[in-house]
């Protein structure tokens, strides 16, 4: 930023108040690339894992474990890594967690097993669950001018919402060009340069008042309701609605998810303050990126498979085919957070942005065996970034406005698990009904030739499309009448910096 830029958000500081520092934007190109690091890890390994299980030995049965370890770790765990970073401070647990995610991926590059590896993957969960949302968390205490947070949201929606396409083109090009253990060892180098920036930008904020305590049978209910949530998922998408342990780990998730709820009515320092979640438009923002992150595998899941599959594209070829969809993210991000949500408010521009994602799904249902990349899958492509540009920023700016600094770790925490769960389902959901799909077009269309196998396959990605298209139809509903009118109307400077001077941890309360 400007000299201009930090004089200006300096004279908003009321007396008495934190100045804002000087380095809040190094800090979030800091914050950015652990965001990063962490969002790009979701899909790089994707590519790589052909080679891995040439190199390494393990079935197809084995295969998804490698994923699945890394979901299962980080969405169970992340509101208590959340809550780790509000006891022991941002800085500490940022750093923490840059060098133990760094540790884990070099682990996982050196695998010489399977077992190995997917232990590597599951210890890289663990120290995504702090960082990710820790990384969240020192952007909310860091940025309290709402123009400036505005900005930093608007660049950090961007990278979560990019972050997924980013890593389908580098996994190819470290996978074609390199080597698999590259997609691993890639964080180290990432992760070194962030610790750096952590150590010299990232401000270590001092508590007043007494520690609270961590809310041990809150964490114990919560993170067992979310891996038995995350895992009831993953095993349907592997053995199918029918199987019984699907329905054994979902219910369980219900029945610990209840128990939580009920401990957290009562408890003398919850894990999660329930007034967090209840606010309307927080609530709001939490479900719009669940319904997001759903949707949103329906783009990365079955367009990778089309491209490769049925056009035979490269990891590389598909990589880059997803350019323009990052592209058309980034300018949409910018333009709703500079922009449209200042002006309009989340109430309007969630529901507008689920509208647009939705038409760039309806769009790809019309693909076929062959295809013509410029004019039937750019377009869709495009509109889907521009939609969920649209869609981020606003949501996860909001689901962090206005929460007391002492809470803002696991605050921030709940944008993640809402993007995890929501990818599970999505991809749990919308994998099994475009299986469901083709089955029953092969069981129509007799008998099995490889032209009618491809055409059952296309078949069942465009039913995932029109599903992942509902999704958001849903989305746009649901936040049109959750959110509240006027929600992001712009506060004077002054208010946000007295906030800050009040706030009992000597941090800035996160609000406009």
């Amino acid at each position: 930023m400007s000299q201009t830029s930090s004089t200006v958000s300096g004279a908003a500081t009321a007396p008495g108040a934190r100045p804002v520092s000087s380095r809040r934007w190094w800090t979030l190109v800091t914050v950015a690339l652990a965001q990063l690091m962490v969002v790009l890890d979701s899909t790089v390994v994707n590519i790589a894992l052909p080679s891995a299980q040439a190199d390494l030995g393990f079935s197809n049965g084995d295969r998804q474990w490698i994923v699945t370890a890394y979901s299962l770790a980080f969405g169970s765990l992340l509101l208590l890594g959340g809550r780790i970073s509000d006891l022991i401070g941002r800085k500490r647990a940022f750093i923490i967690g840059l060098i133990g995610f760094a540790g884990a991926s070099a682990l996982g590059g050196a695998a010489g097993t399977f077992g190995m590896l997917v232990g590597a993957r599951a210890l890289q969960g663990v120290f995504g669950a702090l960082l990710a949302p820790t990384a969240l968390a020192v952007l909310t205490t860091t940025f309290t001018v709402p123009k400036e947070r505005a900005r930093a949201f608007g660049i950090f929606g961007a990278i979560a919402g990019a972050g997924g396409a980013v890593g389908l083109l580098l996994g190819g090009v470290l996978t074609e060009q390199f080597d698999w253990r590259w997609n691993l060892y890639i964080n180290v180098i990432i992760a070194i340069v962030a610790v750096v920036g952590a150590a010299f930008f990232v401000t270590s904020l001092k508590r007043s008042g007494p520690r609270p305590k961590l809310d041990l049978p809150g964490t114990v209910f919560v993170s067992g309701a979310l891996f038995a949530l995350v895992y009831g998922f993953s095993n349907a998408e592997t053995d199918g609605w029918g199987s019984p342990l699907t329905w054994g780990m979902l219910a369980a998730s219900g029945v610990l998810l209840i128990a939580f709820v009920l401990w957290q009515r009562r408890a003398t320092h919850p894990l999660l303050p329930l007034s967090i979640v209840l606010d309307r438009n927080r609530g709001a923002s939490y479900s719009s990126i669940l319904i997001a992150g759903a949707g949103m595998f329906g783009i990365f899941l079955f367009v990778t498979y089309y491209l490769q599959a049925s056009l035979g594209f490269t990891p590389i070829q598909t990589g880059l085919a997803f350019l323009p969809m990052i592209l058309m993210l980034i300018t949409a991000a910018q333009l709703s957070t500079n922009i449209f949500v200042p002006r309009f408010g989340p109430k309007v521009m969630v529901p507008i942005g689920m509208t647009i994602a939705m038409v760039g799904m309806l769009y790809l249902t019309h693909l076929g065996v062959t295809a013509n990349y410029a004019v039937d899958i750019l377009p869709g492509l495009m509109i889907m970034g521009f939609g969920m540009g649209s869609i981020m920023p606003a949501a996860i700016q909001t689901a962090t406005l206005g929460v007391d600094g002492r809470f803002a770790g696991v605050a921030s925490a709940m944008v993640n698990t809402s993007q995890q769960v929501g990818g599970s389902i999505g991809t749990a959901l919308l994998n099994t009904l475009a299986a469901t799909a083709a089955t029953d077009y092969l069981a129509s269309h007799i008998p099995p030739t490889a032209s009618v196998g491809a055409q059952a396959a296309v078949h069942g990605y465009a039913t995932a499309y029109w599903w992942g298209a509902g999704f958001f139809a849903f989305g746009a509903v649901l936040s049109a009448l959750l959110y509240r009118r006027r929600a992001t109307a712009p506060a004077t400077g002054e208010t946000a910096a007295t906030a800050a001077a009040t706030s009992p941890t000597a941090e800035p309360v996160a609000a406009h």
